[in-house]
C-alpha cells in the first residue's frame, strides 16, 4: 500500500514539473530546467523508496558493471568493419538491381508489352 501511494507521489511531482515548466513560461528558460531537474531529482528520490524503484537501481547498477566488461573494437577494426559493410552493402544492391532489371524484362517479355 505504502509503494502505491509512493508511485503517486512521483507520478504528481513529475506533472508537477512539467506542468510548472510549462506555466511560467514568462520566467527564465533556465530557471525553469533547473526546477524541472530539481523536481524529477526529488521524484526519484520518492522513487528509490519502493521495492521496484531499488530492484530498477539493482538492474541499473549490474548493466554498468556487464557494459565496462565488453570489449569494444580498436579503431582500425571499426574503419575496417565499416569498409566491409559498405562494400557488401553496395554488392548487395547491384545484384538486386540487376535482378529487378532481370524480372522487369522477363515480364515484359512474357506479356507481350
Amino acid at each position: 500500500m505504502t509503494d502505491t501511494i509512493r508511485w503517486l507521489v512521483v507520478l504528481a511531482l513529475v506533472a508537477t514539473g512539467i506542468w510548472g515548466f510549462y506555466s511560467f513560461s514568462e520566467h527564465s528558460l533556465l530557471l525553469r530546467v533547473v526546477a524541472l531537474i530539481a523536481t524529477v531529482a526529488f521524484a526519484m528520490i520518492v522513487a528509490l523508496q519502493t521495492e521496484k524503484g531499488r530492484a530498477a537501481w539493482g538492474f541499473a547498477k549490474e548493466a554498468r558493471t556487464e557494459v565496462r566488461k565488453v570489449v569494444w573494437p580498436s579503431r582500425t577494426e571499426t574503419i575496417q568493419t565499416t569498409g566491409l559493410i559498405i562494400v557488401l552493402v553496395g554488392l548487395v544492391g547491384v545484384f538486386l538491381w540487376g535482378l529487378d532489371t532481370f524480372f522487369g524484362w522477363l515480364t515484359k517479355l512474357l506479356l507481350g508489352s
